[in-house]
């Protein structure tokens, strides 16, 4: 039986650092906006939109909306993709985890455009370089080359990231 290996690449506290990190970035973007849409894809991204959120209220004078953005990541185009706000004339920043391949994000952008926005950005904890599609994320917490073969797995408990590892 062939066991995969499994490195953790970010642990509790480094994850922690980097959420501060990219909330203050995305402050800096947005520092003449009075409010800014985290828009969360689920599961993970919306928890990290959460913890960003809280970071957020925190550190800036900015109003800040976190919304979820639910679709099917196997087989996006059976799933119609509902935004439950609207989002025309707003700064949004799209959040995920993890971005693979680049096709949630994409297909996430299709929906979102079509609202006429103010500002756009994509947000995520994790960056791989083997895209298959032309996706760069503005916002990065940790970039990390892979092979095709591994896997990043965010783990979460509740409304935590609690660690990210590669397989």
């Amino acid at each position: 039986m062939n066991k995969k290996k499994r490195v953790l690449i970010l642990d509790k506290e480094r994850i922690s650092y980097k959420l501060r990190r990219m909330a203050y970035e995305i402050w800096e973007r947005n520092s003449e906006e009075k409010e800014i849409v985290l828009l969360g894809i689920e599961e993970g991204g919306k928890i990290l939109a959460d913890n960003l959120c809280t970071i957020l209220k925190e550190i800036s004078p900015l109003k800040i909306v976190s919304i979820s953005l639910a679709m099917n990541k196997k087989k996006p185009l059976n799933h119609v993709i509902n935004i439950e706000e609207n989002l025309s004339g707003r700064s949004v920043i799209l959040v995920d985890d993890v971005v693979n391949s680049g096709k949630t994000i994409m297909y996430s952008l299709n929906a979102i455009l079509s609202y006429d926005l103010k500002k756009l950005a994509v947000a995520v904890l994790v960056d791989r370089k083997h895209k298959s599609f032309p996706i760069a994320s503005d916002i990065i917490g940790h970039s990390v080359a892979t092979t095709l073969q591994e896997h990043i797995e965010v783990e979460t408990k509740g409304n935590e990231i609690i660690a990210v590892y590669l397989e």
